[in-house]
């Protein structure tokens, strides 16, 4: 619609003007937004009380008392880009905190907040600073008289330091940082103190692995030299045993570390980069750290982890039904107790468990039973309380005969951190102090006993915090240290929980970072191989100890977070047995001709290990028995360390043809040991039934001579006959009949008279039909008229 002519204009329809409105915003949009800086941008430059960093790195003393002077030092970074004039820092004191939790907020809290943070304490408590340009850093000190501060009632106070300046972009003075700490304060001695029992760890990641030296003296080879550095003066593990002995405190040792240690006093190797051994050079050093350790722990109480320090919730999650793994357990904890002996000299308690991180379930538990422990030191973030206004008990009863030492998790986790800091080694020894003192104070009038684990393996300089914040509870008005077993009997607290966590309840965090399955596999295998070995061997306690120790140490909770550290550690002891066990084999064989009815199969078996073999057999089969058969299949042999010997087989033939062999080494009881060779016979023997014709060949050719021979004789006396007639018959008619073979008047004589030529040629005829040819009865009717004197005298 237009507007009538010379009027205003008509305005457009309502949703015409909106949609002309919507399109504005869409194009200036994009232009405002990009005024804008982003949200990470809008935080890149630190305003306000967050300004200046502030770093408390030392406060002494730790815990006062009425007439000690308070030393508060550390420094001052500027973060901003602005300079900042007519700076200061100042302590404040707020409190006291009446509740765990509030330390904790403390602690986690940044910025500063002036309903919490309290007042600047003036004259001593405050140190004036020269102006700080942007990314300088100034380092401050103040000491301020105890009794100067607003202490109080008995507890904990917060203690702050603040920074306040002017910035050039704000133009005013103003608190630009602070950092946040505590002071415990109880001067007097409380009536009724809490039992601190406190766990000093002294274990090590594996090294010393199952390969020895061919030597007499089986030198041991360590994966590393990692175990002499931490051993050294002012490394972790000469650490731990310095600190720990002046400290009220319950030792933990994995007697795997001392096995190795005591290895390491004598002449080791140590693999090297290129997986060539070298020797050791640490034995003075081990001897010196076993020294220490023994003196350190005379009149101490020690316990004794299983040997290898086995992950026991890797076992009940993965291996529990693995064969033999809950047997190992049980082999680990004698192990340990005999093995704390005779290196420490001290009889040690084996009763405990302590899972990784302290978190257990039902499972873990019946593992923990498994290993012969009646204690398990779990953690209260593993058995949480609810509705429980305080810190209960550390011994619960769960059952079975077990107690559960539920350790406080924010003060065994206390000392976690990067301790190499100067601010959160201060702060953290602070923390814990604190906690300690409003645990006691939640219920003043009620015996406690709390326990604290640290982590398995502090850094050197987590060691050392705990150690001065424990200096520092020595003579604590509201601590008194407890053994570890005498905190096992404590009394329980009936409201305290009791109930083990179900699988389900385990952190999917540790999970993750169990020992797989496969790996409990391999340790079966391995171990199954090992006791076939171990069954041929002269002296298998060469054998026997240094791979049950490595089985041991392959289950070591030392191994989460080392994943490929783990598996080649297992996969060294594997390939190892299997290098050894070859060491015991049997020759390779050429192809061989049996030429006869019968002969010997030579097959030889070489040992090259340093000690005799023994209750081996060797089995030889023929797969076509029928054409060759091994009289004596299996024959039990014995081996002297580096030799070989052979052993015979008798075999006999029945048919010609090749014939495969096996050899193949067995045990006792019937398992095969190490690889077969396999071998081709060729018998070229005359058979049973060749033998029959030829024999039978033989007998013809026997008959026919002996007809030949009788035929002879009989033509030779013909021959005499005819020429006794025809030439001179009287003398034969009338002589004594000596020659013939018949009267004078006989008709056969008649015969023969009458027809001497005919005779002579029937006899030649058939002399021909008999042999096989007529010259041979040519031959044969020659010597006959030639040999008739000689046959004569044989005949005779």
């Amino acid at each position: 619609m237009t507007g009538s002519p010379g009027g205003p204009p008509a305005r457009p329809p309502a949703h015409r003007r909106l949609l002309t409105a919507l399109l504005l915003v869409a194009l200036l949009l994009p232009a405002a937004l990009a005024q804008v800086p982003a949200a990470g941008e809008a935080h890149a430059q630190p305003s306000g009380s967050r300004s200046v960093n502030v770093s408390v790195d030392y406060l002494n003393p730790s815990v006062p008392s009425g007439g000690d002077d308070l030393t508060v030092s550390g420094k001052v970074t500027n973060k901003t880009d602005a300079k900042i004039t007519d700076p200061h820092v100042s302590l404040r004191l707020s409190g006291p905190l009446t509740s765990r939790s509030e330390v904790t907020q403390a602690t986690e809290r940044t910025g500063w907040l002036s309903e919490y943070d309290g007042a600047e304490i003036d004259g001593p408590g405050t140190e004036e600073l020269k102006t700080l340009a942007p990314g300088m850093t100034r380092d401050f000190s103040m000491t301020i008289p105890v009794n100067r501060l607003p202490l109080d009632d008995p507890g904990v106070y917060q203690l702050a330091v603040s920074f306040s300046g002017t910035s050039a972009e704000a133009g005013y003075e103003q608190v630009l940082g602070i950092e946040h700490t505590f002071l415990p304060w109880q001067p007097d001695d409380l009536s009724t103190k809490t039992r601190l029992t406190f766990v000093w760890p002294v274990i090590a990641t594996p090294q010393l692995t199952a390969r020895t030296e061919p030597d007499e003296q089986q030198t041991p080879v360590l994966a590393s030299d990692r175990l002499l550095e931490q051993m050294e003066p002012g490394g972790r593990l000469q650490q731990m045993v310095a600190l720990g002995e002046e400290l009220p405190v319950t030792w933990v040792i994995d007697p795997e570390l001392l096995a190795t240690a005591s290895a390491m006093t004598e002449a080791y190797n140590v693999v090297g980069e290129d997986g060539e051994t070298v020797p050791g050079k640490g034995q003075k050093i081990a001897e010196q750290w076993l020294a220490d350790l023994q003196s350190a722990v005379k009149g101490r109480e020690v316990v004794a982890l299983p040997f290898g320090d086995p992950d026991l919730a890797s076992i009940a999650h993965r291996g529990r039904k693995v064969s033999g793994t809950l047997d190992q357990l049980g082999d680990a904890t004698t192990l340990a107790r005999t093995t704390v002996e005779s290196e420490l000299h001290v009889e040690p308690e084996t009763d405990l468990a302590w899972p990784a991180e302290g978190a257990i379930d039902k499972r873990i538990v019946g593992v923990a039973g498994a290993a012969g422990a009646q204690w398990i030191l779990a953690r209260s973030d593993s058995m949480r309380e609810s509705g429980l206004t305080y810190t209960p008990t550390a011994a619960r009863p769960i059952g079975g005969g077990r107690t559960a030492l539920v350790a406080d998790a924010q003060l065994s986790r206390a000392f976690e951190g990067d301790m190499s800091r100067a601010e959160t080694f201060s702060l953290s020894i602070q923390e814990f102090l604190a906690q300690t003192l409003v645990t006691t104070l939640q219920q003043p009038n009620l015996q406690r006993s709390i326990v604290v684990a640290p982590q398995r393996t502090p850094t050197l300089g987590q060691a050392q915090a705990m150690a001065e914040a424990l200096g520092d509870l020595d003579t604590s008005t509201w601590l008194t240290p407890l053994n570890l077993s005498s905190a096992a009997v404590e009394p329980a607290d009936p409201s305290a929980n009791r109930t083990v966590p179900g699988t389900g309840a385990y952190p999917k965090k540790l999970r993750k970072q169990e020992i797989p399955r496969e790996a409990f596999d391999r340790i079966l295998a391995t171990r199954q191989q090992l006791d076939d070995f171990s069954e041929i061997l002269d002296r298998s306690r060469r054998v026997i100890v240094p791979f049950g120790n490595a089985l041991l140490r392959e289950m070591s909770t030392q191994w989460r977070g080392r994943k490929a550290e783990a598996e080649s550690f297992r996969r060294g002891v594997q390939d190892y047995l299997q290098d050894l066990t070859s060491e015991v084999q049997l020759i390779d064989k050429s192809d061989l001709t049996l030429s006869g009815n019968s002969g010997t199969i030579p097959v030889t078996v070489q040992n090259n290990l340093v000690q005799n073999v023994r209750g081996l057999e060797l089995r030889l089969t023929s797969d076509v028995p029928s054409r060759l058969r091994i009289e004596e299949e299996t024959q039990s042999i014995e081996v002297a360390g580096g030799h070989s010997t052979s052993v015979k087989f008798e075999a006999s033939a029945r048919a010609s043809g090749p014939v495969n062999i096996t050899a193949q080494l067995f045990t006792k009881d019937g398992k095969p040991f190490g690889a077969e060779k396999t071998f081709k016979v060729e018998v070229t023997s005359i058979t049973s039934t060749v033998l029959l014709v030829i024999g039978a060949g033989i007998l013809l050719l026997v008959l026919a001579g002996v007809r030949m021979y009788s035929q002879r004789k009989r033509a030779a006396r013909t021959a005499d006959a005819g020429e006794g007639t025809d030439g001179n018959g009287e003398e034969n008619g009338n002589g004594d009949g000596g020659g013939g073979t018949g009267g004078a008047g006989s008709p056969e004589d008649t015969a023969d008279a009458g027809s001497d030529g005919d005779t002579g040629e029937a006899d030649k005829e058939a002399h021909g039909t008999h042999l096989t040819g007529g010259d041979r009865a040519d031959d044969t009717d020659t010597e006959s008229g030639a040999r008739s004197g000689a046959s004569e005298r044989v005949e005779r």
